[in-house]
């Protein structure tokens, strides 16, 4: 398997990511994406955007990356978004604490801080930096905090997830699709989190790239239209008895081992996409959280792991996460998150209600008599305590008895009911994507000192390598030519004059270039090849020889192949 630092030295070598601020020392955790880097990067949104939005037909918006600290509250990302954390007492290097552990627990994510503690104890965990004793254990809230508008006292947050613009934009999109479900809405951007010590390359990184989806689903249908189109289709899933099993999708959901259809669907889907950017399908599997390290949003998920250098790495989540965030955000924004969801025919139904007791009302309330009737009808019978109940009018808090209420049953028909809806949430690591693309397609012949990057063409940050055999004669004319042909027909080109066919040759193969294109002096001269050039394929290094037009019209073949 190949190693993380060859890839990351390549990377850097290369230009597809660089160290950031790097002159100033660098900032651990934190990358720059160089040219090459850029449109990988590029190409696996645009497979997720042809998943998302071409396949499934979900919209996409782009919300702000600083919200007010209500909207983190109301998520719980204020109270929960934590890491424990402790330094060292000697160096004063700071850790992760459950990392330190790893090696001695199978799931130390859900240790508590005085378990941590306990651990260091019982294992003589030290510093790994220089052996000295580990401090005491405590949470570390890994949102990056600031304050919006000058001399503002109003906190705001750095997004540590893009989901939340989704939800608080629930109502303008829920009225964008005509007050209909389901309703899929997608975003990627920035997102940040002040990890405590990130140290594996683009794994864990303070700011990185997300890819987000949310599906807004009817609560009581988590059925999908598109379900049998992949019901036999097979993945590997690890449950959460810890068992590694490979079934069909429709298995996983008749045995209840994935809890409905929907979230079934885009486990597979994920796979799907998984495979399309280069990730190797063998290397691919889904792992179900335990209870106990559930997020506390959700009701369910499931990670697409991918087997890396690092070991078995999470690169998706693909979550149920129930009602939690719309109720969340309309209980603390007061406004109404919801779906009517209608009847075919109206139906008559049974509620408990509370009513006013008018006549009792009036004589002792007077003229505020009618203001305290609406109060009190506004009320759920679960606000009746001790058969009393509270009303606030005009800012003054009344206290009635029942001698000026009740609780009835009330029939009434009605066209629909509201309801919250669920959502069920794919989020991508693009950065984690970006880096196992690279991974899987890093080839390197240690006999030969020579490496290749076996990059699917749609994937391929270049297309083409176009090269005159000698920069004179007029070759490096045609050779210019057909560059610009491909670059203005949206095909990624690099020209390369410099040094042998050889070493230009390797210079592509490096960067994942599938293939070259070489005018010579055949190419020119009088004779049967005139007019033509040769192909060159990357990963058979084969060559053929075809006329101008014919190369450019294969190499479009060949990437609608790839598509």
């Amino acid at each position: 398997m190949a190693d993380a630092s060859d890839i990351l030295t390549l990377c850097r070598r290369r230009g597809f990511i660089w160290p950031s601020f790097e002159i100033y020392g660098g900032v651990a955790g934190m990358f720059d994406y160089g040219p090459l880097g850029c449109v990988l990067r590029n190409n696996i949104v645009e497979k997720w955007r042809a998943l998302y939005k071409g396949r499934e037909g979900f919209v996409e918006i782009d919300s702000e990356t600083v919200s007010p600290k209500e909207v983190f509250k109301a998520s719980g990302h204020v109270d929960e978004f934590s890491d424990f954390m402790t330094f060292c007492t000697k160096c004063e290097s700071p850790f992760r604490a459950d990392h330190l552990v790893k090696g001695f627990c199978e799931n130390p994510d859900v240790l508590s801080a005085k378990e941590l503690e306990g651990m260091f104890a019982e294992h003589g965990i030290k510093c790994p930096e220089c052996e000295g004793d580990l401090g005491k254990v405590e949470e570390f809230n890994l949102m990056f905090k600031t304050n919006i508008g000058p001399g503002s006292n109003r906190i705001g947050y750095l997004r540590p997830e893009t989901a939340q613009g989704i939800f608080v934009n629930y109502p303008n999109l829920y009225r964008y699709n005509r007050e209909k479900l389901p309703l899929g809405v997608i975003q990627t951007g920035r997102g940040y989190r002040n990890e405590i010590a990130p140290r594996q390359g683009m794994i864990r990184m303070r700011e990185f790239n997300m890819m987000e989806v949310e599906l807004f689903v009817d609560p009581e249908d988590k059925s999908w239209n598109k379900f049998d189109d992949v019901r036999d289709c097979e993945f590997t899933l690890i449950p959460q008895d810890g068992r590694q099993i490979t079934v069909t999708v429709g298995e996983a959901v008749d045995r209840n081992i994935i809890v409905n259809e929907v979230l079934a669907y885009f486990v597979y889907a994920t796979k799907q996409l998984l495979v399309s950017i280069g990730v190797k399908e063998d290397k691919i599997r889904f792992r179900q959280h335990l209870k106990d390290e559930m997020a506390h949003y959700a009701a369910d998920c499931w990670d697409a792991e991918v087997e890396l250098s690092y070991g078995w790495t999470e690169v998706t989540g693909v979550a149920d996460r129930g009602c939690w965030d719309l109720s969340r955000h309309a209980k603390f924004s007061g406004q109404e998150l919801t779906h009517f969801k209608r009847f075919d025919e109206p139906r008559e139904v049974e509620e408990e209600k509370v009513k006013a007791k008018h006549r009792a009302l009036g004589p002792r309330f007077k003229n505020r008599a009618k203001e305290i009737a609406a109060a009190i009808e506004a009320l759920k019978p679960s606000d009746v305590r001790n058969n009393g109940i509270t009303v606030t009018v005009g800012g003054e808090i009344v206290d009635l008895t029942e001698d000026f209420f009740e609780v009835v049953l009330v029939k009434e028909k009605v066209s629909g009911i509201r309801v919250i809806p669920h959502v069920i949430e794919p989020s991508y690591g693009l950065d984690r994507l970006f880096y196992s693309v690279l991974e899987h397609a890093y080839d390197h012949d240690e006999n030969e000192d020579y490496t290749v990057l076996h990059l699917r063409p749609s994937m391929a940050p270049v297309k083409v390598g176009v090269f005159p055999l000698m920069e004179k004669d007029g070759l490096d004319s045609i050779a210019l030519s057909i560059s610009e042909d491909l670059r203005m027909s949206g095909i990624e080109t690099v020209y390369d004059g410099a040094g042998t066919i050889g070493k230009r040759y390797a210079r592509m193969d490096e960067i994942g270039t599938p293939w070259c294109i070489t005018v010579d002096y055949e190419t020119v001269e009088e004779g049967k090849d005139k007019g033509t050039v040769t192909l060159r394929y990357r990963d058979t290094k084969e060559q053929v020889r075809l006329s101008i037009e014919d190369v450019e019209n294969r190499i479009r073949d060949m990437l609608r192949e790839d598509a």
